[in-house]
C-alpha cells in the first residue's frame, strides 16, 4: 500500500475508486465469457447418431390417428450399400406394419427388427437430452452472471469501506469536489450492480426449476430401462438413393377442439377448427409433414359374423357316476407338488391416454397441415389450426324459467360442411371470452350454440300453485292440477327473438290422463323432437314484457301409485 500512496501521478483516494470502477466494469463483462466457458465445458449431448459410416435417417412424414400414428423415415444410402439400419426407433412399433420403399436403383431384401436397452443400443439418446442440455446451458450462463455480479459487488464494497486514515497528504490530496464525484459514482455503480444481481439470481432460480422438470420427465419416459428398436434392411444400391421406412406406433393421438366467435352486430359466427396433438413415443417429431386422420387403423378390420342358431331336443339327463377311489400316496404327492407357473410375457409399458373424440362415419377424413410441424416427445400438447368457416346466424334469447331465472344468447346457424367431431369449443362474444361448451354440429341447426347470459333480459318465475282433489262420480279418481306463470322483460333498445321453454307432463300409461292449457298458445309442444318440451316463441319489442302461463291437470285412479320423474 505504501508505494501506491507515494505515486505522483494520482492520489490514493482518487485512484483506488476509479480503478475499482474499471475493474467492476470488467467483472460485469464476465457473465458472457463465463457462460460460454460453462457451455463449452459441458459434455456433448447424446444424439441418435448412426454408427460410423452409416447413413442417418430422419422423420419426413407422420400420419396421426386417434391413438396411433404412421411414421415415415428417410435415409440416404450411397452407391454400393448392402445394408441399412434405422436406429433408435420406438420399441413399441408394430413390426407387422413395417414397409420399406426405395428408388428403382435399389433392390430391397429382408428386414429384421431388434429391441435393445437404450443404454447398450449405441447413439440412442433420450429425446429430451437436447432440451436438458439447453437448460443446463441456460443455468450455467445465469450462474456465471450471478457469480460475476457478486464479485463486482464485493469489490465495490471493499473500495467503499476503505478507512479514511488510508489517505495521502500533501499537494496530491483530492479536493472535496473530487471526493463527492467519486462517492456518487460508487453509489450508482453499486446500485446498478445490486439490481442486476437480483435479476440474475431470479433467472438462475427459473433455470434450476426448468432443468429439474426436464430431468424428471426424461428419467420418467426414457430412463435406463427404456428400450429402442433397430430395423436392419438388406439391400443392394446401384447408386445414391433414398430409402423410406414406414411403421405404425401406438400412443400418439390428436383430439379436435374449436373456437366459436360471435359478432352480434353482423349476426355471424366464425367457427375455427383446431387440433390438439401430443405424442410420447420416445422420439421427437421435428419439422415433419403432419396429416391428421379420423381413421382407426388399430380397430378391427372386419365385423363379427352371426353365430349359428340351432334348435334340438335336449337329451335326457345322464346318471351321476360313482365317486372315484382315493388316490394313492404317489398320486397325492404328485397332486401336492407345486406346479411351476407358466412363463409370463413381459409387461408392456402403459400407453399414454388421451381424451379423443372420434368421428363416427363410414369414411375417414384427413387434414393435411400445410406447414412443417414439430411435436416433441413427452406428452406436451401442440395446438394446430385446421381452417375456419363463417356463417350467418339467427340470434335469439332463450330462457327456461322453471329451472333458472335467466336468459341466454343463442346463435342458430347451419351445420358446417365436412366432418366436425363433437368436441369442446371456446366461446367468444364480440371479442370477449364468455366460457366453453360442447360443439355438436348436428345439433346447432336445431338447438343453436349458446354464448352466455343475456343480462338485458329479465326473467321471473311466479310460485307454482298445486291443488289435489277427487274426480269422477264416485270419487274413485285423483285429480291434481299445477299452474305455472312466467314473466319476461326486454330491456334492450331493440326487439329480440324470444324463446321460452317449459316441461309438460307426459303420460306413459293409459290409466293416467293429462290435460294441459296454455296462454298464449305455444309454438311447439315437442320441441327438438322431445314430447313434453313446450316452446313459446315470439318477437318481444324493446322495453316490452310478456307473460306465459301453463296449467296441467293429471287424473289417475286412487289405487294407483303415481311414479313421477323430472
Amino acid at each position: 500500500m505504501t508505494p501506491l500512496l507515494r505515486m505522483p501521478s494520482a492520489p490514493f483516494r482518487t485512484a483506488v475508486p476509479l480503478a475499482g470502477l474499471l475493474l467492476a466494469g470488467a467483472v460485469l463483462a464476465l457473465p458472457m465469457a463465463a457462460a460460454a466457458q460453462a457451455t463449452s465445458a459441458l459434455p456433448p449431448a447424446a444424439s441418435a447418431a448412426p454408427a460410423a459410416g452409416e447413413p442417418a435417417s430422419r422423420i419426413a412424414r407422420v400420419k396421426l390417428y386417434p391413438g396411433s400414428a404412421t411414421v415415415e423415415r428417410v435415409a440416404r444410402v450411397p452407391a454400393g450399400a448392402r445394408s441399412l439400419t434405422f436406429r433408435c426407433l420406438p420399441a413399441g412399433l408394430d413390426a407387422q406394419s413395417l414397409q420399406v420403399q426405395a428408388d428403382a436403383s435399389v433392390r430391397v431384401g429382408e428386414t429384421s427388427v431388434q429391441v435393445l436397452d437404450r443404454a447398450i443400443a449405441g447413439g440412442c439418446a433420450s429425446p429430451l437430452d437436447e432440451r436438458v442440455r439447453a437448460a443446463q446451458d441456460q443455468l450455467a450462463a445465469a450462474s456465471a452472471e450471478s457469480d460475476a455480479l457478486e464479485l463486482a459487488h464485493t469489490y465495490l464494497k471493499t473500495v467503499a469501506n476503505t478507512p479514511p486514515a488510508v489517505q495521502a497528504s500533501g499537494p496530491g490530496t483530492p479536493g472535496a469536489g473530487t471526493i463527492n464525484t467519486t462517492t456518487e459514482t460508487l453509489r450508482r455503480s453499486a446500485q446498478d450492480t445490486l439490481v442486476k444481481l437480483h435479476q440474475a439470481q431470479r433467472r438462475q432460480e427459473a433455470a434450476e426449476l426448468a432443468l429439474k422438470a426436464l430431468t424428471t420427465e426424461r428419467d420418467r419416459i426414457a430412463g435406463p430401462a427404456a428400450r429402442v428398436a433397430l430395423v436392419t434392411v438388406t439391400l443392394a444400391a446401384e447408386r445414391d438413393a433414398d430409402v423410406r421406412l414406414t411403421y405404425q406406433v401406438r400412443g400418439p393421438s390428436w383430439s379436435p377442439s374449436y373456437r366459436a366467435s360471435l359478432d352480434t352486430a353482423a349476426a355471424s359466427v366464425r367457427l375455427e377448427r383446431l387440433a390438439l396433438v401430443a405424442q410420447n413415443t420416445g422420439e421427437d417429431w421435428g419439422g415433419v409433414q403432419l396429416t391428421l386422420s379420423t381413421g382407426q387403423p388399430t380397430r378391427a378390420t372386419s365385423g363379427r359374423l352371426p353365430r349359428p342358431w340351432t334348435l334340438d331336443v335336449e337329451p335326457p339327463p345322464q346318471p351321476v357316476p360313482p365317486p372315484a377311489p382315493a388316490p394313492a400316496a404317489a398320486s397325492l404327492q404328485r397332486l401336492a407338488a407345486p406346479v411351476a407357473p407358466a412363463p409370463m410375457a413381459e409387461a408392456a409399458e402403459p400407453l399414454p391416454s388421451f381424451d379423443v373424440a372420434v368421428a363416427e362415419g363410414a369414411y375417414a377424413t384427413e387434414f393435411a397441415v400445410p406447414q412443417r410441424i414439430t411435436v416433441p416427445s413427452g406428452g406436451q400438447r401442440v395446438t394446430l389450426a385446421l381452417g375456419q368457416t363463417d356463417a350467418r346466424a339467427q340470434l335469439l334469447s332463450r330462457t327456461v324459467p322453471a329451472q333458472e331465472e335467466a336468459a341466454y344468447l343463442v346463435a342458430v346457424l347451419p351445420a358446417p360442411a365436412g366432418v366436425w367431431p363433437t368436441a369442446p369449443v371456446a366461446l367468444y362474444r364480440d371479442g370477449a371470452f364468455v366460457g366453453s361448451g360442447q360443439l355438436d354440429t348436428a345439433a346447432i341447426a336445431r338447438t343453436g350454440l349458446a354464448f352466455g347470459r343475456d343480462e338485458r333480459v329479465r326473467v321471473r318465475a311466479e310460485p307454482a300453485r298445486d291443488a289435489t282433489g277427487s274426480a269422477g262420480l264416485t270419487g274413485a279418481r285423483t285429480e291434481r292440477t299445477q299452474q305455472r306463470a312466467y314473466t319476461v322483460d326486454n330491456r334492450h333498445t331493440a326487439p329480440i327473438a324470444l324463446q321460452v321453454l317449459d316441461a309438460a307432463p307426459v303420460s306413459q300409461n293409459e290409466q293416467i290422463t293429462v290435460e294441459s292449457r296454455y296462454d298464449p298458445a305455444p309454438a311447439d309442444t315437442a320441441w327438438n323432437q322431445q314430447p313434453g318440451t313446450v316452446l313459446w316463441s315470439q318477437t318481444l319489442a324493446a322495453g316490452a314484457s310478456a307473460r306465459f302461463t301453463a296449467s296441467h291437470t293429471v287424473r289417475y285412479p286412487k289405487d294407483v301409485r303415481l311414479q313421477e320423474r323430472r
